[in-house]
């Protein structure tokens, strides 16, 4: 939404394509033209995708667009397809994380990993198109492994956080309040998390340990709903929920937490920066894009419970070290990662691209 803003502010005439859901009017609202595209992002339906796709190629030929800009891994396998088959030559493709069939180690998804790769290969960057990436980790990686020409990688981190809208906050809480933005998935390391405050309850920590965040059911990480109403009826964490008020959340952290088995670059994180606090995450592509261990927050090993118990107790036993790294999160927010920094590098590429 904020690079959308930030091209329609530069001049450009906008068109959103994507699964609106409830956010229809918030789009419409703010200048931008909308075309609904319903996509089950956890089908592997090949009617379901093909359908899709026709949508897709029948919008690029109507609309003929000036640049087209994918973001995520399926938006780019079936926008790369419309794009070749309309003739749309100007693309930019954003690698977001690696989602489900990189992350999970569920058969299915180690099933799909050769055939989504092989898409890659054809599909991110053909030739005129630049791929962008939100870590170094996976730029290196794609280069690598021959998805994408070096020259054609570009480096921006993450949609950026405006630090203006996030205070740090003054004084300690009582208890400290350690918290997970998350949508709740598997692979964010929510089960990871319920298991460390369940380890620092036993040990007789006082702090509260809350997940913020809703289900998201077309993901095949999804937590199923009997997990969670067993985790709630323990009473070891307490569930936020969906909040759209994140400024205000985080006001009431006083530890930022995501045990994730891998991101591009997670806008909580950079949120929880903005915001001064300490951050515990893990030692994978995108977290650690974020986090740097022992400056403002602490790596621990993915999937690992116990290395994650032990970096919160160490943060919660020592507030002075944890204030110290929020304060040294939220320089290097203002100084990296910041939405102006971002937006910027995005309208400079695609001058680049529009010029060629």
């Amino acid at each position: 939404m904020g690079r959308a803003l930030v091209a329609r502010d530069a001049g450009y005439d906008v068109l959103v394509l994507t699964s609106v859901g409830s956010h229809d009017d918030i789009i419409r609202s703010a200048g931008l033209r909308v075309l609904p595209l319903y996509v089950n992002r956890g089908s592997l339906n090949p009617f379901g995708a093909i359908s899709a796709l026709r949508r897709v190629v029948s919008h690029y030929r109507i609309e003929r667009p000036d640049l087209i800009h994918h973001v995520a891994l399926k938006p780019i396998l079936l926008g790369g397809l419309a794009a070749r088959i309309a003739g749309c030559n100007k693309v930019i493709n954003a690698v977001v994380g690696g989602g489900y069939a990189f992350t999970s180690m569920h058969p299915l998804a180690r099933s799909l990993r050769p055939l989504l790769k092989f898409g890659l290969k054809l599909l991110l960057n053909p030739r005129g198109s630049r791929v962008v990436f939100e870590n170094s980790d996976d730029l290196k990686g794609f280069i690598g492994a021959g998805l994408v020409r070096s020259t054609d990688s570009v480096l921006i981190r993450g949609a950026g956080v405006d630090p203006y809208l996030f205070q740090p906050k003054c004084g300690s809480k009582e208890p400290p309040v350690v918290v997970l933005v998350a949508r709740l998935l598997w692979d964010k390391g929510v089960g990871e998390f319920v298991d460390a405050s369940r380890s620092l309850r036993q040990k007789g920590l006082t702090a509260r340990f809350v997940i913020v965040g809703g289900p998201d059911p077309e993901n095949r990480a999804c937590i199923d709903t009997s997990t969670i109403d067993a985790w709630k009826s323990e009473g070891i964490v307490e569930f936020w929920g969906f909040r759209n008020d994140m400024p205000q959340v985080l006001a009431e952290a006083s530890i930022a937490c995501l045990p994730s088995y891998r991101e591009g670059l997670p806008k909580s994180l950079l949120e929880a920066m903005a915001a001064g606090l300490a951050c515990v995450t893990t030692d994978v592509p995108g977290c650690r894009e974020a986090v740097r261990d022992g400056d403002n927050g602490l790596l621990v090993p993915a999937k690992n419970p116990s290395a994650l118990a032990d970096a919160l107790e160490c943060l919660l036993k020592n507030p002075e070290l944890a204030r110290r790294m929020g304060k040294r999160g939220r320089e290097r927010l203002e100084q990296e990662f910041s939405a102006q920094y971002v937006n910027n590098s995005t309208l400079a590429l695609y001058r680049e691209m529009l010029e060629k």
